[in-house]
Formats: C-alpha cells, sequence, structure tokens
C-alpha cells in the first residue's frame, strides 16, 4: 500500500492506474473532495467493480455477495452519511457490513470484496486523490480496512495520493499506518529533468530551445511539474522561429504569469477568509519560506497561540503545510510573489 504526497502526485497516479487497468486489475478512481464521506465517495465506484468482477464465472457467487454487503453497507450508513447515493442491484445479506459503524462495515464489505477479486485470480486498487481531506474517522477506518485485507492476504490495494501532511495525518488516524505504507515522495523536478521536460517533447516536433532560455525556464518554475507545462507553453506561443530564445522565454513568463494568476492561484486565492488571506500576506511578507510560525505573529503583531486556529484552517484547506514542528510553507512555489502582487503595499495590515 502507497501514499504519495507531493507536486507531482496526481500525474502519477493516473500513470499508475492506467498501467493497472491495462494489466487487466480492476480499479476504483477517486478524487476525495472536501465535504464529502469517504462512503459516498467509495460505494458507486465499488459498485462498478464489482459488477465487472461479477461476470467473471469463477467469482460470480463472491462478487454478488460483496454487492449484498455493499447494499447493507450503503443502508445502513446512509442515516449518518447523507450523501450516499448508490445503485442497488441485490438485497442485503443482514449482519454483513450493515452495522451502522463505519470502521466495522468497510473491514467487513473490504474482505468480501478482496475475496471475490481473489477468486478472479485479480486485484482490486483504490485510487484516492486528495486524501488529506478525507476526515481523520474515515480515514482511521479506511486504514484498519486494508490493515485487515492485509492481515488476510487479500489483493486490495490503496494508492493514495495528496499533500504534504498526508503522512501526518494518516500517522495520527492510526498509529500504525507509517508501517502499513510507503510514503514516496513526489517533489519538484531537478534541474536535468526538468530540463528534458521542456526540451525532448520540443525536439519531437523539429524546434531546438537555447541553454540560456531553458535555463530561465528552470529557475522561473523552480521545477514544479504544472508551471513546467505553463511556461513551454507561452514559449512556444511567443516564439516566431527556432529555436526559442531566451527573449522568447521572457515574454512566455509574463503570460504564464498572469494565466496562473488568473486560475491557479487566485482559486485558492478566493477559497480564504479575510483573516487566511491575512495570514498568508503576513508570510508572503518573509518569502517562500518555511517560516517560523513566531515570524509569521510577528509581522502581524499578534501571539502565536491566537494564530493557531488560522494556521490549522489553512493546513485542512490545503493552502499550506508543516514540514517541520513550528514551521509553516507554501504547498505551491510563487505563492507568495502571488500575494504580494493581489494584496500590494500596507492596507493588509489594518
Amino acid at each position: 500500500m502507497v501514499g504519495l504526497r507531493g507536486v507531482g502526485k496526481t500525474v502519477l497516479l493516473d500513470r499508475m492506474r492506467d498501467d493497472a487497468e491495462a494489466a487487466k486489475i480492476h480499479t476504483v478512481r477517486i478524487e476525495a473532495p472536501e465535504g464529502r464521506s469517504l462512503p459516498a465517495l467509495l460505494a458507486p465506484q465499488l459498485r462498478q467493480a464489482l459488477l465487472r468482477l461479477s461476470r467473471n464465472e469463477q467469482a460470480k457467487a463472491l462478487a454478488q455477495r460483496a454487492l449484498r454487503a455493499l447494499s447493507g453497507f450503503a443502508k445502513a450508513l446512509k442515516i449518518k452519511y447523507q450523501d450516499i447515493e448508490v445503485g442497488v442491484d441485490f438485497d442485503p445479506e443482514p449482519g454483513l457490513a450493515d452495522n451502522g459503524d463505519l470502521e466495522h462495515d468497510l473491514q467487513a464489505l473490504l474482505e468480501v470484496v478482496g475475496a471475490a477479486a481473489q477468486k478472479a485470480g485479480t486485484a482490486l486498487v483504490l485510487f484516492i486523490d486528495e486524501l488529506q481531506y478525507v476526515q481523520e474517522d474515515q480515514l482511521a477506518a479506511l486504514i484498519t480496512a486494508l490493515h485487515r485485507t492485509a492481515q488476510r492476504r487479500l489483493p486490495v490495494v490503496l494508492v493514495g495520493a495528496g499533500l504534504p501532511q498526508l503522512r501526518g495525518r494518516m500517522g495520527h488516524a492510526k498509529s500504525y499506518a507509517e508501517r502499513l505504507f510507503d510514503f514516496p515522495e513526489i517533489g519538484a523536478l531537478a534541474e536535468p529533468a526538468a530540463k528534458i521536460a521542456i526540451r525532448k517533447p520540443a525536439e519531437a516536433q523539429g524546434v531546438k530551445i537555447n541553454e540560456d532560455a531553458l535555463a530561465r525556464i528552470v529557475k522561473e518554475t523552480h521545477g514544479y511539474p504544472y508551471f513546467l507545462q505553463e511556461w513551454g507553453k507561452h514559449a512556444w506561443d511567443a516564439a516566431v522561429a527556432s529555436p526559442i530564445s531566451l527573449r522568447d522565454v521572457g515574454l512566455a513568463s509574463k503570460a504564464a504569469v498572469a494565466a496562473l494568476d488568473e486560475s491557479f492561484f487566485r482559486v485558492r486565492f478566493d477559497r480564504l477568509t479575510p483573516v487566511e488571506k491575512k495570514y498568508l500576506r503576513a508570510m508572503a511578507e518573509l518569502g517562500p519560506g518555511p517560516h517560523r510560525s513566531g515570524d509569521v505573529a510577528e509581522r502581524l503583531d499578534r501571539k502565536v497561540t491566537s494564530l493557531g486556529p488560522t494556521r490549522n484552517q489553512l493546513i485542512a484547506k490545503g493552502m499550506v503545510w508543516s514540514p517541520s514542528h513550528g514551521d509553516t510553507a507554501f504547498t505551491v512555489p510563487l505563492f507568495d510573489e502571488f500575494m504580494r502582487r493581489i494584496m500590494p503595499g500596507d492596507d493588509w495590515r489594518r
């Protein structure tokens, strides 16, 4: 079982899912948005996977039993998690995953699902993106269920992806999570890899890029995969002939920053309360970070303890994370520059 965290996680998650499907492995693909319960996310996707499994003659009976378990699971938890919506293909089996207790019922459900997959000679892989948004008690239930399937050697696997705080959240939910999962960090690309990411697709189209232009892109993007795509796109659009020059990249930088301000950064900014914006603006005043919580509090002329709830809210929203105790860092690069652009001057201090 794997928990991915870092800036390139979603791309890798999609690639791993595609590889699993190519290998005829049953997959469940979920993105966990804020405000949705884990049962609501899992139930319809598991139903689809089980219907596919039920077409396997060897696993048909067990897959149908798993569908009965899913019916009981959804019915029992519907009162508690009112966002559960799933079609019911079979009547529930009394006593199977229908106690109304998520930790108990999810364990029972994944056990019978795993047994069906095992009988079919395949596996079920749960791909869950933005896993940091799953509430702690629901995350604990998922970890417990996966621990049980692992103990029984059932072929149910989780590949989760999330922001850097994911490891800490999973460890807090269940202390044994760090022994159960691997947590590779997918961070910014190193300079050689970042250059290849720009140069290779351009050369495939017969276009060269000057070395100084390439170095400028890597410097501007900090090797962040999505930003590399943005700068590459705008550099391509700015150039009128091969090779792409430093001047082209200069024009591309202005266009890329403007595009990010209107979409990537602005979407995040608009989710913030005025108090949260002020906190991030104080962080931005200190630079890219990470920053000590005390230094941020000093910029705001507040006590560290009074800012604790605001910091926690920003971590929950995925805006910042804590690389070490007492430190706070932006979850994406260049956000400090955006905050200084969108909240210029000193009016934000008032």
